[in-house]
């Protein structure tokens, strides 16, 4: 089997999280600079194997579309153009940084490393494929 890929996209910055190659543990990866994720992307896949993307899809409460979304249509045309094998997959990402600064808080992370973004940008991308693999 091949890996899974979560994205939680910013306008900033990219939080990456990735499956084991049996697809059972998601574990966050890194966190990239969101003008450098499509390079890097295809950087990872021609040193892994993948078989599916997991992107993030930010709503409101009501389940509108979030003014994020405009930000996360061109990259994802752009991906599926360029590594158009791997199909994509969108999941609900509503509340994922309060649960992932949650579960920091849980796992005794101090105050001075929860301010840390891009670590807050990696659990979510964590939960996100989480979700994705209990709901599947």
């Amino acid at each position: 089997m091949a890996r899974i890929l979560a994205i939680d996209y910013g306008g900033k910055r990219c939080g990456i999280a990735v499956t084991d190659e049996s697809q059972i543990i998601a574990s966050g990866l890194t966190t990239v600079d969101t003008k450098d994720l499509l390079s890097w992307i295809k950087d990872y896949v021609s040193k892994e194997a993948v078989e599916l993307f997991v992107v993030g899809e930010p709503k409101r409460l009501h389940g509108e579309a979030s003014e994020s979304e405009k930000l996360i249509k061109p990259f994802l045309e752009k991906l599926s153009k360029e590594l158009p094998d791997i199909p994509i997959k969108r999941i609900d990402e509503r509340f994922t940084s309060k649960i992932a600064f949650d579960t920091m808080i849980a796992g005794g992370i101090s105050k001075k490393k929860r301010r840390n973004k891009a670590l807050v940008d990696q659990i979510s991308a964590t939960i996100i494929l989480q979700d994705y693999l209990y709901n599947q």
